[in-house]
């Protein structure tokens, strides 16, 4: 993401933009000893990686940020903590549209760092446009797929990002913020991996590696056997759900004593049970004819036609 703001303004020295600043600074710091700056952490749009952060992650993502930090490249060790965040706010933009037409929205923060002689050379490349590009880590409860609104790649969701079905476009919605990591100078932006990095509660798996550069070549055998496992979680269901007709049929008991039982059966399990259910029942209701077989007589009376 990029930075949208660089340097020092006349509001960044005011009182209230101050006080915001020292709430984080165990000495009280004057406005010339820092340097602020304000970038665009993420917004709404779909990105590289096919996943775009809704309004409301937004809005959540909005307080979870005020205090990270800025590093270098996403290295987590303290040593290269640069900046800190010391406001945030969800902007919308009403003269400007994303890729799905809706309007464009994103999350900018509010940063400042020291002037301190170790910091004059990344003010010096902020201020000169170098280090235009930032990317934030986070994490997301759940990765939604945008076609039909199940877990991605799990459950009944059989949809690959970046892949169109019916002339939409498959795309993860990152919807509720867990926690914000940090966010970081990238030295590469135009790369994919510069983008915003996201994290899913709990891991991607599978479909994160497939909508990947490095696991896209892998796309349609992923695909494959997505719908197959997607069959065979339908037949699964099919297979339970006659299991217990068939034990309804034989007794309401047993039916509600397998009700729970027969989620964690596995497919052998299932079909032995049905087909033990299958021979009891053929044992038990005999099929019957209205009609007697040649040179029979027989007494009609007809009970067991009887509702």
């Amino acid at each position: 993401m990029r930075i949208i703001k660089a340097g020092t303004t006349g509001e960044s020295g005011s009182a209230e933009e101050m006080a915001a600043i020292n709430a984080f600074a165990k000495a009280q710091l004057t406005p010339e000893e820092i340097y602020t700056f304000s970038v665009l952490l993420c917004d709404n749009e779909v990105d590289r990686d096919f996943e775009r952060f809704t309004e409301k992650t937004l809005l959540e993502l909005r307080e979870l940020f005020v205090g990270k930090t800025g590093i270098t490249d996403h290295d987590w060790s303290a040593g290269v903590q640069k900046a800190r965040i010391y406001r945030t706010e969800v902007v919308t933009d009403p003269d400007r549209k994303n890729s799905l037409g809706m309007p464009y929205t994103y999350l900018r923060g509010y940063a400042y760092m020291l002037r301190t002689q170790s910091n004059g050379d990344l003010i010096a490349e902020i201020e000169g446009g170098i280090k235009k590009e930032t990317s934030v880590g986070c994490s997301v409860a759940a990765s939604l797929c945008s076609i039909c609104g199940e877990e991605l790649g799990g459950g009944s969701c059989s949809h690959i990002k970046g892949k169109q079905y019916g002339g939409k476009l498959c795309y993860a919605e990152l919807t509720g913020a867990v926690d914000a990591y940090e966010w970081s100078f990238v030295a590469v932006p135009a790369q994919r991996g510069a983008g915003v990095i996201k994290k899913l509660d709990p891991g991607k798996g599978l479909s994160g590696f497939v909508g990947s550069e490095d696991g896209s070549p892998f796309s349609k055998e992923f695909e494959t056997l997505s719908r197959e496992a997607a069959l065979g979680r339908r037949y699964l269901k099919q297979l339970r759900r006659e299991t217990l007709r068939l034990a309804l049929l034989l007794d309401r008991k047993l039916h509600d004593a397998l009700a729970g039982s027969v989620e964690k059966m596995d497919e052998e399990q299932l079909e032995a049970l049905k087909e033990s259910f299958d021979v009891r029942l053929a044992s038990a209701f005999p099929p019957l004819t209205q009609l007697p077989g040649r040179n029979q007589v027989v007494k009609l009376v007809g009970d067991e036609y009887k509702v």
